[in-house]
């Protein structure tokens, strides 16, 4: 619901938008080119086919950080179903970008956490060679993944913090969209 409130906020910003998604039941927003993906693989690959043309990317899916290592293509019967399942490492989407990123984008992450929220981001922020992240805790039912409403904290890669109250998704997006867009105005001359 995020990733979609801050496309459509950008959006009204004038600014021209790429959304990558995962499998989701929300229409894509008026306006919004939408690029459909299903893997953390397939975004990686669909991050890097926009990541160079963007001047502000923000990443706010919670990619799986791991993935079973075989995938099957059919449904996988009771007696034939594995006695085990190994995993292997998704990419770390975001710190690819961190490292790629030039001195005219704006990198955003998002660190969705239960515990530890701004100690866990500001960790993130650094690890990840991000300009912001946006903390939340997710741990409250009153905001998050499946709710309306969020609050967040924005820190910057100079430790600048901003708080925004518990408020719906789409008022929070407009209002942290702002100051992203004035980062991009910023680093642009």
């Amino acid at each position: 619901m995020m990733g979609y409130a801050l496309a459509s906020a950008a959006r009204d910003l004038g600014m021209k938008v790429t959304l990558i998604s995962g499998p989701v039941t929300l229409p894509c927003p008026k306006g919004v080119e939408l690029v459909k993906i299903e893997t953390a693989l397939e975004m990686e690959v669909a991050m890097q086919a926009h990541f160079a043309v963007a001047n502000l990317i923000i990443m706010c899916a919670a990619v799986c950080d791991h993935r079973p290592a075989e995938r099957y293509e059919k449904k996988i019967r009771k007696g034939q179903f594995p006695e085990n399942i190994t995993f292997v490492k998704n990419p770390d989407i975001l710190k690819n970008l961190g490292s790629k990123k030039n001195d005219c984008q704006v990198l955003v992450g998002f660190a969705a956490e239960t515990h530890d929220v701004l100690v866990s981001a500001k960790k993130k922020l650094k690890e990840k060679k991000l300009d912001w992240i946006v903390a939340n805790d997710v741990s409250k039912c009153e905001m998050g993944f499946s709710s309306q409403q969020n609050e967040v904290t924005l820190i910057r890669s100079d430790g600048l913090q901003m708080n925004f109250p518990l408020s719906e998704k789409s008022k929070i997006a407009e209002d942290i969209l702002k100051v992203f867009y004035t980062s991009c105005q910023e680093k642009a001359h």
